[in-house]
């Protein structure tokens, strides 16, 4: 299903971001003269990662203030998750709603049996029954990929990259007498840049992927296009608030929730609709594998 070796790529930008992240490591060890801070920086990531991996369901249903509903409540959900996740062999997940008008949806959850869905209040408006089809194929294939353990691994690697180099803007970065303070300052500034380059890429491509592998779980790409097309305007008149909450589940939803031009859209997590949606329409005219 992987037509465009994103797996491969997101297996190099996870290399890029460990290298920065033991890059640093190895600047401050030079200037301390010990290997110590290497290895705090390995198990704080590792700790970090692993609370964030067993609580990324509790997380985002928190920030979305998301309700459980029932298949009485909700029978089109149901049925539509059902279908796929049937067609899929894997286990039903749990379903969510947001009462909110901002149409969007997520899946998150550790494993397929820890799997929850959610869709906002103004999606399930917006679209119709199988646009909406399309959207829950591409989130339960993010689950089905593991996509929430990427992201984990990668939100903790950067968020230890930047901890690391504001410490150093605020005490320096080792011994003062042999470090250079320039290179100090320079890699302070730039490694947590770099890391969140390198985060935004990773989520990119796993959002392809998500695209490409939910398109042929539901055997229709262009109902996914015609969804993402509907949402992208529908965010524009209904964003969702810039609170941190929010901020930080951002990147598990199907598009991105926060009304931005310009820079703001250039470093987003999610790749520009345009593309995603010339992706889903080019797959549509090849047959589905």
């Amino acid at each position: 299903m992987h037509q465009h070796h994103n797996g491969l790529k997101t297996a190099a930008l996870f290399g890029v971001l460990w290298a920065v992240l033991l890059g640093l490591g190895a600047f401050i060890a030079a200037g301390t003269r010990s290997a110590a801070p290497i290895w705090i920086m390995a198990l704080v990531g590792i700790g970090t990662t692993a609370y964030g991996y067993w609580n990324s369901d509790k997380l985002a249903i928190r920030a979305m203030q998301a309700y459980p509903v029932t298949e009485a409540e909700a029978p089109q959900l149901y049925q539509i998750v059902r279908e796929l996740s049937g067609r899929a062999n894997q286990p039903m997940p749990r379903i969510y709603v947001s009462p909110t008008m901002a149409p969007n949806a997520f899946a998150t959850g550790r494993n397929p049996q820890n799997a929850a869905v959610c869709c906002t209040e103004g999606i399930m408006r917006l679209l119709d029954a199988r646009e909406l089809r399309g959207v829950l194929g591409h989130e339960l294939m993010h689950v089905y990929n593991r996509d929430i353990l990427t992201a984990s691994v990668a939100a903790a690697v950067a968020g230890v990259i930047t901890s690391v180099a504001q410490m150093m803007l605020l005490f320096g970065g080792g011994d003062r007498r042999n470090a250079n303070p320039f290179a100090a300052i320079a890699m302070a500034l730039l490694a947590p840049f770099a890391a969140s380059l390198i985060q935004m890429a990773i989520s990119r491509t796993r959002e392809y992927d998500a695209d490409e592998d939910g398109s042929s779980l539901t055997g229709d790409p262009l109902a996914l296009a015609s969804a993402l097309r509907k949402i992208e305007q529908g965010v524009q008149l209904a964003p969702l608030p810039q609170d941190q909450k929010l901020v930080n589940a951002s990147h598990m939803m199907i598009a991105n929730p926060f009304r931005g031009a310009g820079v703001a859209k250039m470093f987003s997590t999610h790749p520009p609709m345009a593309e995603r949606i010339d992706r889903l329409e080019r797959m549509a005219g090849r047959p589905l594998s």
